[in-house]
């Protein structure tokens, strides 16, 4: 087998009387779902980041993360619920995306973002505090994988070295000399783990190879030598490792990452469906990632232990660029990809995406147009990772559309800010069934609310009252209120909002569904 062989082969001729080292251990799917995305702004938001958006389909990518081991057979059963780990931030809108994907999860809420060493160390020990053990197959949230059976394949021989003690991370097969990803050099072939078949002529399950170090992104002559040598591969950010296995290496090699994080697990607290980390605990913990961490470390110390690369051929991508999309997506004969409300004439090579207006494209080439109810980006398809510097330029002018779309999602709805003015703010708001917004009060502006499709129930001081399909409300500064929908159907209603200050941050909280502040 080639050094950059799949794992397929292998791990279809594992005999059936193979058996599991220990029974108890589970394959506990892990998400990490902290990412930002600022590659692909205008879409991704700060507060609405890419793996919550549906960039290649109906499903965001977070959605099609959570059903990735779906009928994975690695020789062990796959826990039942998820262990998600997010930004406290984004923790309302992924809870609602996994209640829709019909996945159970243990979300585990970071106050602050670490980097993705702490992450993993507080799902790790979560995973041992449930279930004392258990082969963690850790997943970003914004990847996307074509090829399942393939994945599976992977996976599957990846958790036999995973249930021997070995940290397992998946190379990814270059199919080209890429600057934008991170690469692995790997050694010399592993045996195979206990419980796991050799394939054929005796190498080991998947192809694995013996971790030798990580290496940055290359220029694009050291990357071609690196995919002519076939001894690198893409740095994927998956990993597979027993939940102990990764304690044990992150307190050998970052203590100080292993108890802060252990320290905001043990003060965290369970409020509905979110585990809480301390806050004070994890803003002290250090920032860094898995790589750097722990496994850069394990080439040259494996006293706690070793690392292993499984190969991945699977139709892989990081989601981390425009480009990246361009390169997913089924084209046309000229190598346009189009999405929504998108004409090409004479286009070659050309990215489009609508979310509302018509976008023409006439004669262009290697260009990426992605349009948003309130940004509208321009980029050669060679510059897309400049995307980055635009967002950063919007931040230091304080510009909200890094943060924020036009639509923002709340755990009750979401609101769309139509118009805006000296002295005045004009808002969609639309009201789950059943849902309420906290009972609040505005030092700075006035309230005008009309009720364009429901019913509507309105708290104003002591009154409580009923308003129906045009008819209205006024709230006047400074009295305290709240907006319910007592019906079965969404609510929606126009508000025009006046005063000095309409920022978001004018709101006085005196109860909340949602335990906000």
């Amino acid at each position: 087998m080639s050094a950059i062989g799949t794992a397929s082969s292998a791990v279809q001729s594992r005999p059936a009387s193979a058996t599991p080292l220990n029974v108890k251990l589970k394959v506990q799917p892990v998400i990490l779902a902290g990412g930002s995305g600022t590659r692909l702004w205008p879409m991704s938001r700060e507060q609405h980041p890419k793996q919550l958006i549906g960039l290649l389909g109906e499903d965001s990518l977070l959605q099609s993360t959570t059903r990735r081991l779906d009928a994975l057979d690695a020789g062990y059963p796959v826990a039942d619920q998820l262990v998600v780990v997010c930004n406290e931030e984004h923790r309302f809108t992924t809870a609602e995306q996994l209640r829709v994907a019909g996945k159970a999860s243990r979300l585990m809420l970071e106050p602050v973002g670490r980097d993705t060493a702490p992450a993993l160390t507080v799902a790790a020990l979560s995973v041992a505090a449930h279930d004392e053990d258990g082969i963690m197959v850790v997943m970003p949230a914004d990847h996307a994988v074509a090829d399942l059976d393939s994945f599976h394949a992977a996976v599957a021989a990846g958790v036999q070295y995973a249930a021997a003690g070995h940290i397992v991370t998946m190379g990814i097969v270059p199919t080209r000399a890429e600057t934008g990803y991170g690469y692995i050099r790997v050694g010399g072939p592993m045996p195979a783990a206990n419980g796991a078949a050799s394939g054929s002529e005796g190498e080991a399950a998947g192809g694995a190879r013996r971790l030798d170090r990580f290496v940055e992104k290359p220029h694009v002559e050291l990357a071609q030598r690196y995919v002519e040598s076939k001894e690198y591969f893409w740095n994927s950010g998956i990993f597979i490792m027993r939940a102990s296995t990764w304690l044990k290496a992150i307190k050998h090699f970052h203590p100080a990452i292993h108890d802060a994080s252990a320290a905001a697990y043990a003060a965290g607290s369970a409020d509905g469906d979110f585990f809480r980390l301390q806050r004070e605990a994890f803003a002290n913990c250090p920032s860094n990632s898995i790589d750097y961490a722990v496994m850069e470390q394990l080439g040259s110390d494996t006293s706690t232990a070793s690392g292993v690369v499984v190969p991945l051929a699977a139709g892989w991508s990081d989601v981390g660029s425009w480009d990246a999309i361009w390169q997913i997506l089924p084209k046309d004969e000229d190598d346009n990809v189009g999405r929504g409300r998108v004409i090409f004439e004479g286009a070659e090579t050309t990215f489009a995406h609508s979310e509302g207006r018509l976008i023409a494209c006439v004669g262009t080439q290697d260009l990426v147009v992605v349009e948003t109810d309130d940004a509208i980006l321009v980029a050669d398809k060679s510059r897309v990772q400049d995307v980055k510097k635009v967002v950063g330029r919007i931040r230091n002018e304080r510009g909200t559309e890094a943060t924020n779309h036009r639509k923002v999602h709340r755990p009750w709805g979401h609101y769309d800010s139509v118009d805006t003015g000296e002295r005045f703010q004009v808002k969609r708001i639309v009201v789950k069934p059943g849902a309420q917004l906290s009972l609040q009060m505005h030092h700075h502006r006035a309230e005008h609310w009309i009720v364009v499709r429901g019913t509507a129930l309105v708290t104003r001081g002591e009154e409580r009252f009923i308003v129906s399909e045009n008819e209205s409300a006024y709230i006047p500064l400074g009295v305290t209120h709240r907006l319910e929908n007592p019906g079965k159907m969404p609510l929606e209603i126009i508000e025009v909002q006046s005063g000095s200050y309409l920022g978001e941050d004018d709101i006085v909280r005196f109860d909340d569904t949602y335990g906000r502040r």
